[in-house]
Parts: structure tokens; sequence; C-alpha cells
């Protein structure tokens, strides 16, 4: 479910019920308190499930009412969804008493304990706790994928779409391959949100593509550190042969950190760290 981050950005209903007077309804205030904006577009749908491919176990963060839950079902997932507003949470649980492939949990996803058999995670989630559920998904040992439906800015940041790499992304690369996909207009969402939004998918990666996980990171994080203005004048404090490294990597010495590619990083960590 999606967050809205504009203010007085609310379904018509919503408009109407403060109008006349009456203030908010229970299910606007839920609304609210959980960042609820449900898909109602079939098409965005199809396009999750198709990018999802899933198989075997599935959890969902925030189901809503169930419209992505059974579409993952239809696809041969076995669905844990987790919600955490108990009126959605006991009508979803209703519907699907009698149907052995869906299982509701009420409580907060970034809260649930992860399982110890593979998994995957499917959502549309809200904007206002993205962060969380990515790092809950990235710190799960068993989990194999997460197909997430974020906002568009999100994705395209954390997938170098802008040129740029974000340290999460970076830090983790070694592990998990992120991926861009479809963007999803607002017009999919009830109500509708302030922004788009787009498929995110975060693979693990068959084989870790470096061998000791606390060096990597200890370089990542030295290099982002911002010192000096360029990653090169960062990573010389701690490190030598830097800029054989750099040359080997193909990074210019005056390039700043945000332009280093995951892979880039994977070399500098071969001749630095090993």
């Amino acid at each position: 479910m999606a967050q809205n981050y504009a203010h007085g950005n609310y379904s018509h209903t919503q408009k109407n019920a403060r109008n006349r007077g009456g203030g908010r309804s229970s299910v606007d205030r839920a609304r609210r308190t959980f960042s609820q904006n449900f898909l109602v577009d079939r098409h965005a749908v199809e396009l999750m499930v198709k990018a999802a491919a899933p198989e075997g176990l599935v959890l969902e963060p925030g189901p809503g009412e169930g419209v992505l839950t059974f579409a993952l079902a239809e696809a041969g997932a076995r669905v844990v969804g987790h919600e955490i507003d108990p009126r959605l949470a006991g009508r979803l649980a209703s519907r699907t008493r009698t149907d052995p492939r869906i299982e509701v949990v009420r409580g907060d996803f970034t809260a649930a304990r992860s399982p110890r058999e593979p998994f995957a995670v499917v959502g549309n989630i809200p904007y206002g706790v993205t962060s969380k559920i990515v790092d809950w998904c990235l710190r799960a040992p068993e989990l194999t994928s997460a197909t997430l439906l974020t906002q568009l800015e999100y994705a395209r940041k954390r997938t170098g779409d802008y040129g740029r790499w974000s340290l999460v992304t970076v830090e983790s690369w070694p592990w998990f391959d992120w991926k861009l996909g479809d963007t999803v207009g607002r017009e999919s969402f009830r109500p509708v949100p302030a922004v788009d939004s787009a498929i995110l998918r975060i693979e693990r990666r068959p084989e870790p593509l470096v061998g000791d996980r606390r060096s990597y990171q200890e370089l990542v994080e030295l290099g982002f550190g911002g010192v000096g203005g360029s990653v090169r004048a960062s990573l010389k404090r701690r490190y030598s042969g830097v800029d054989a490294a750099l040359e080997a990597a193909g990074v210019a010495r005056d390039t700043v950190v945000g332009h280093v590619h995951p892979g880039q990083w994977i070399t500098l960590w071969r001749r630095l760290c090993r």
C-alpha cells in the first residue's frame, strides 16, 4: 500500500466526509494511520505477478483488501499476508478462511520473524516504511527475492537510474542484484497518491561476489564517509595502493562516491582488501 506524502491529497470520499462536517470515518483514519493506498488496476497487479514469478512461500507486507494476495495464490504461491490494520486483517482472514493457499497474520511485517525456509517477499508497500521493509528483507537469511511496489523515485535511486548509487545498494550488491521494473502510475491506486510508483526487484545472487562481508562493508562505508569530496580521498585515509586500485576499476581519481558503480566497488575490494 503506497503512502501519500502530500497533505490534503485524499480520495473524494474523504474530502466529502469532512465537508459535510462529519469528520473522518474509521476507514479514513486507518488510511491515514497506515498509509493505505490500495492497488485497483488489474494490469498493475499482473505486472507485479509477472515480475515476482511467485512459487513456494511468499510473504506479503500489507495485503490490504487482498487484490495482489489472490493473484499470487492463483499463480501458484503459498501466501502469508501480514496486515497491520485489524479491520482489514479480519476481513481478509474471513474471506480466505477456507483457502489453504493463503494465511493472514495480524501485525507489523517488519516485526515478524523471517521464515527458516526459502521464501520471497512481494507487496505494494507503504512509502513511509519502504526502507524498514527493504532492510528487513536484506537481513533475512532465507530470502530469495523481494518484488516491491515502491515510490518511483526510491526505486530509481536504489537501482542507479539517476546515474548515482546509494550506500544501501552498493553495500548489499555482492549478495543482491537490484533491478528497476515497470512504472505504475498514481492513477492505479485509491486513494490516488501524489506520485507514481515502480516495481523494484531485489534478487539474491546464487553465489556472493566477495568472500568477506565485513571487510567489504568497511571499505564501502569509509568510501561513503565523504571526506575530501572524492572516493579516492576517503579511501586513502586507511588503504594503501588506492590509485592503482582505482585505475584497475576504471574509476577516475576525482570521482565522487555516488558515481562509482557497484561492480567497480567489487574490483576495489579485491585490490585493497584481499
